[in-house]
């Protein structure tokens, strides 16, 4: 989708070259000044009962007097008209439109400041209310037809917004990706697309990308990684891609993403219901990807790597059993008390692997425990650091995306749950506080470096009648590694 500034004319926005005007009304009432074409067609609505200057209200016009484009939808904002409820209403007035004839949008705000961040979430919301899966899906909707979305500004606006559409662009393919990815089934999306998704990665934008295999893997000695994969036969891959943005001397930001991408939980077995949704447990995996290109699309001044240890966690004679003990890359032994917990297996190699990058900062991202949804519902991830400056962080750079984390404790007596007799540790304590203790788990090895640690369980995909993948945190980390480039 193309989008770009537009500055009316003299005939104003009811003069506008296009087949559709999203009028965006924030405010309680009319906005003052607004051209008389449209201020009679939304009178017009408000009187038929049609429109209220109410949050989430909606009506769509079709060749109203005065007005060019064919179509006129009025979406308003609320009171407040705030960048949450601007980017809702923009939504909420692209998907009226995404099943029609519409291929040029015209959007424009009334009551409120057509800024850059409007024109982010502007991109965003637009990109989002079009995307449709249809990998493996034949027979779904077509896709939408609108090509070109015009923002409606003054010539003074559309100087600072052009770096904004910019980059929401750029968040908004990134998200686009990650949701693509994470969509598509287990036996679709495999460890080697992963990968194979790096290296196309690497193509478009001149990443270096590193993908070890088992043998690979096993002579480092990442026994704990191991030890998740060697019930499936589907191959492992550990994916390593690096964006060199910046000066040699400036250490990297590193994301390393959970790419399980089945899990059946092992021998510890789920349940058979919803067990198809853990096609979305690479969402980590997927979120890093997103991050990448869109960091590689904007050519920011900042060096990145992406770590991505992908395998299946499936049940065989060959898969590891509750009870065993294996040794992480870091030296430490470890005794699995759950196979369904593998994330943090995974992950705690992948940490220790990220020690010889000397990086500025760690952010792992993990679909990782059920406890979390039960804290945070599926608004909010969950944020766990020591490092009170790194939440701070990680936690303005989700409320500028509107991508939101929360922060949970780290207090040091939650450690003692994963006390094992046979082990330098378990992989899992009690029930209590579940997302709490294996984030406790991780932070043993991450001692060498900043970190911290986003629980996304919650928040990657949606559950019933709107089943699939959102595409978080890459806002939310796209934002982050943004604010670290030079």
């Amino acid at each position: 989708m193309d989008f770009k500034t537009w500055v009316p004319g003299a005939a104003g926005l009811s003069g506008a070259k296009a087949d559709a005007l999203l009028l965006i009304l924030a405010g309680a009432e009319l906005p003052a000044g607004l051209e008389p074409a449209l201020a009679d067609a939304a009178r017009g609505a408000v009187q038929a009962g049609d429109f209220k200057f109410e949050a989430g209200q909606l009506v769509v016009l079709h060749a109203p007097a005065g007005v060019g484009p064919r179509r006129l939808v009025l979406a308003a904002a609320g009171k407040d008209g705030g960048v949450k409820a601007l980017r809702h209403a923009a939504a909420a007035g692209v998907a009226a439109l995404k099943a029609g004839g519409t291929r040029q949008l015209v959007v424009a705000l009334a009551g409120g400041c057509t800024d850059a961040d409007f024109a982010r979430v502007l991109v965003g919301a637009c990109e989002e209310a079009v995307y449709t899966y249809r990998h493996t899906k034949p027979s779904a909707a077509a896709p939408s037809a609108l090509a070109k979305v015009s923002l409606a500004c003054t010539r003074e606006e559309a100087r600072g917004l052009t770096q904004a559409i910019a980059e929401g662009a750029a968040v908004a393919a990134g998200v686009a990706l990650a949701r693509e990815l994470a969509n598509r089934p287990g036996n679709h999306c495999t460890p080697g697309h992963l990968a194979a998704q790096a290296r196309l990665l690497a193509k478009q934008h001149g990443l270096k990308v590193d993908v070890l295999e088992r043998k690979d893997v096993e002579r480092l000695g990442m026994g704990a990684f191991l030890a998740v994969a060697q019930g499936s036969d589907e191959p492992l891959r550990f994916i390593v891609m690096r964006w060199n943005g910046a000066a040699r001397t400036d250490r990297p930001v590193v994301l390393v993403g959970k790419g399980i991408t089945f899990d059946s939980g092992g021998i510890s077995i789920k349940p058979a219901a919803e067990m198809d949704e853990m096609k979305f447990d690479m969402g980590g995996a997927a979120s890093v990807l997103g991050t990448m290109h869109a960091v590689a699309t904007m050519r920011a001044k900042v060096n990145l790597i992406g770590i991505i240890p992908a395998c299946e966690n499936l049940p065989s004679g060959r898969s590891v059993k509750p009870g065993d003990v294996v040794t992480s890359l870091s030296g430490r032994t470890i005794e699995i008390l759950n196979t369904d917990a593998e994330g943090r297996l995974i992950l705690c190699d992948a940490l220790t692997y990220a020690e010889r990058f000397d990086p500025a900062v760690v952010v792992d991202i993990a679909t990782l425990t059920g406890a979390c949804v039960i804290a945070l519902g599926h608004q909010r991830s969950g944020l766990f650091s020591p490092d009170d400056a790194l939440a701070a962080e990680l936690l303005q750079a989700g409320e500028q995306a509107l991508d939101p984390a929360w922060r949970l404790p780290l207090d040091d007596e939650y450690d003692e749950a994963l006390k094992s007799h046979f082990a330098d540790m378990g992989n899992v304590g009690g029930r209590a506080g579940g997302s709490i203790t294996a984030a406790k788990f991780l932070q043993r090895f991450t001692g060498k470096f900043r970190w911290a640690h986003l629980d996304i369980a919650g928040t990657a995909w949606k559950s019933g009648a709107a089943k699939g993948a959102t595409g978080r945190p890459v806002g939310l980390l796209t934002r982050f590694v943004l604010t670290r480039a030079r």
